[in-house]
């Protein structure tokens, strides 16, 4: 991230803030806390499916962006820069979790703290089959469950397009992709959502009102 490449960021705000933690100035720290601390939560809550351990992964990202302060230098927008740290903790979470479940898991035991799969969420509140008309909530637990069933990747870049408002470029620089590998993730990770979902919506219903699948509401 600290290409010489790149252009400088610095008139960015919150760069500004970030060169004034990178002197030790706590107080643009809790500001730049309680700007991104809400954002980063939403990202890796949907990223890993757990509350709690979102929680914990929020405060290591913060934690790395203060231990990081002293190197830090403008070469791409700070909510760019964040976005990599919450992308490569959200990464070892999960390759950390990977790693427990096999060792943990004996064969034929199911993992209890796995996420329900789409059918299961559009069926339980009235055991009816779908499709059929679902209230806000339900509708929300079915696309955050499709969500889950992505890829990490998928969904990641999905999140910092839909709710970050990222663009190919800076996605690309989040997770260390070139732009045409983000465009190809996206395109599948779309495809993937508008496939897992389409079943249970009526198409005056649907949460993909065009093919670009950009109307996503978790």
């Amino acid at each position: 991230m600290n290409n010489s490449n790149h252009p400088n960021y610095s008139n960015d705000a919150e760069a500004q803030l970030m060169v004034r933690v990178s002197q030790d100035d706590a107080e643009a720290y809790q500001r730049l806390l309680l700007i991104y601390q809400p954002r980063i939560m939403r990202l890796l809550q949907h990223t890993v499916g757990s509350s709690p351990l979102a929680e914990d992964l929020t405060q290591d990202v913060f934690l790395r962006v203060w231990r990081a302060r002293k190197t830090y230098q403008p070469t791409a927008r700070f909510s760019t820069w964040i976005f990599h740290i919450a992308h490569n903790v959200a990464s070892n979470a999960i390759r950390d979790r990977s790693r427990k479940r096999e060792v943990q898991t004996w064969p034929g035991e199911s993992d209890s703290t796995s996420v329900r799969t789409v059918d299961q969420v559009a069926y339980a509140s009235t055991g009816a089959m779908p499709v059929r008309n679902f209230d806000k909530a339900e509708r929300a637990e079915l696309v955050q469950t499709a969500l889950q069933a992505l890829s990490p990747r998928q969904r990641t870049a999905l999140l910092l397009s839909k709710f970050e408002d990222l663009s190919y470029e800076e996605i690309g620089q989040a997770m260390e992709m070139s732009i045409p590998a983000v465009k190809s993730l996206l395109s599948r990770a779309r495809v993937n959502l508008r496939n897992l979902l389409q079943p249970y919506f009526p198409e005056e219903h649907s949460p993909f009102p065009n093919s670009d699948s950009e109307s996503i509401e978790p």
